[in-house]
């Protein structure tokens, strides 16, 4: 298997998916259903398993690091600014998408069957969920946004306290590296994650069950390749100057496996490795990535809670005015760190509904298809957080041009660290 590229193993794995799936639906083989669910189901928790200590160790070094970037609080300040920059742009399309289609007009929905989902969000819930009241429970509960607020503090303290703090920093390092290298193993399991996932989305969600929400479920595909397609290459090439094909062809591995994840934080190592692999000083990378995984939402956070919100509107109706719509693109800026780089994009959903007063068992309408709308939506969450520092770095003249003109030559996913010592050695070049 190693010497076949891990691109095509994915491909292979998605399409034996969706081979298996079709044959468990068609002769009605639960237990075929069950063993692809299974299968995907697994892939999914050992990534979940990573989490906890990889975001709060990442997010410690990655702070710790910036002690070494010039100007770092520029730095961090442009990010966040093009984190909303592009943000904005997404939920714009979404608006503009939803407005277009009129995704939930005609529709015709059991809304009696609708119920309230378990997990809901609302901003008292997001602002006093950031500080946990007991720092071991965010761990127990994997608790993402109050395992960053712990991290980017005890980051904090540790960059003031300076030398005496470099002990704690070192073992910070040290669990990082055995995370990720853990977490590289997994990855590896991605072609069988895939087929599981897919098979089984393909085996549970026929056309009965896609049909009422298909005008919904092709509004969230298109307005998230619009943003990856055309909204990204003309970030690149105006703010940028950069060629388009380069950043796709660099990023691409952490694209696709973010696809058959649908987890932007399990996705990270490799977004880390093709940020760096683009050009990005690695001072920087170790602090834009981890930040961007947990907070840069560009599909949870901004084209679907958009195209939702319209879509429940229309469901129930309820007349939307601009201020909704100005109230749907503040709550996409400014909350997207609510969906905390995990599967699924339900509480940042239900923290816009509440925040437009519609009704929150409109979110419960959505779920059965969630799995199939989440893999278009992580995919373009993580093009856009290896987009933002490949900008920021160029803008600031500190990206290496020669390296980004040559991503994507090389094979990205190995289980090795891609660090100045082995990038030479690394697995044999394949094709751009």
């Amino acid at each position: 298997m190693r010497k076949i590229p891990f691109s095509v193993q994915i491909l292979l794995g998605l399409v034996l998916g969706v081979a298996l799936g079709f044959l468990a639906r068609a002769n009605d083989l639960s237990w075929l259903t069950s063993t692809l669910d299974t299968v995907g189901g697994l892939f999914v928790q050992l990534l979940k398993l990573a989490v906890p200590p990889l975001v709060f160790t990442a997010i410690v070094v990655s702070v710790v690091s910036l002690r070494g970037v010039a100007n770092a609080a520029r730095l961090a300040l442009k990010t966040l600014l093009w984190f909303g920059i592009t943000a904005l742009v997404a939920v714009s399309v979404g608006i503009g998408l939803g407005l277009l289609t009129n995704p939930g007009r005609g529709v015709t929905l059991d809304l009696a069957g609708a119920a309230e989902p378990k997990r809901t969000g609302s901003w008292t819930d997001f602002l006093t969920g950031i500080v946990p009241t007991n720092p071991v429970g965010a761990f127990v509960e994997g608790n993402v946004l109050q395992i960053v607020f712990l991290a980017i503090v005890v980051g904090a303290a540790a960059l003031l306290v300076g030398e005496k703090a470099e002990p704690f920093v070192t073992l910070n390092r040290s669990v990082l590296e055995i995370v990720q290298k853990a977490l590289w193993w997994v990855i590896r399991l991605a072609p069988i994650g895939t087929l599981g996932l897919i098979g089984n989305a393909v085996a549970s969600y026929g056309w009965d069950l896609l049909a009422p929400l298909a005008k919904f479920t092709t509004a969230v595909y298109v307005g998230c390749a619009i943003v990856l397609l055309v909204v990204y290459p003309v970030v690149l090439l105006a703010a940028g100057r950069l060629n388009p094909l380069r950043f796709f062809a660099g990023a691409w591995p952490a694209i696709e496996l973010a696809f058959v994840s649908r987890s932007s934080v399990g996705t990270m190592p490799v977004t880390q490795r093709a940020v760096e692999r683009l050009g990005v000083p690695r001072e920087y990378a170790s602090f834009a990535v981890p930040f961007g995984a947990t907070t840069k939402m560009d599909g949870c956070a901004a084209i679907y809670p958009a195209l939702a919100a319209i879509f429940v509107a229309q469901v129930f109706g309820v007349h939307l005015g601009v201020t909704d719509y100005l109230l749907i693109a503040f709550v996409s800026v400014v909350g997207s760190a609510a969906t905390a780089g995990l599967t699924g994009a339900l509480v940042m959903l239900t923290l816009t509904l509440s925040t437009l007063g519609l009704p929150l068992a409109g979110a419960g309408l959505l779920l059965a298809i969630d799995p199939i709308l989440d893999m278009i939506r992580t995919a373009t969450n993580v093009a856009g957080q290896a987009l933002v520092p490949t900008v920021v770095a160029a803008r600031e003249g500190t990206l290496d041009r020669t390296a980004y003109d040559s991503a994507g030559r090389r094979e990205l996913i190995d289980p090795e660290p891609a660090d100045a010592a082995t990038r030479k050695d690394e697995l044999a070049p394949v094709p751009a």
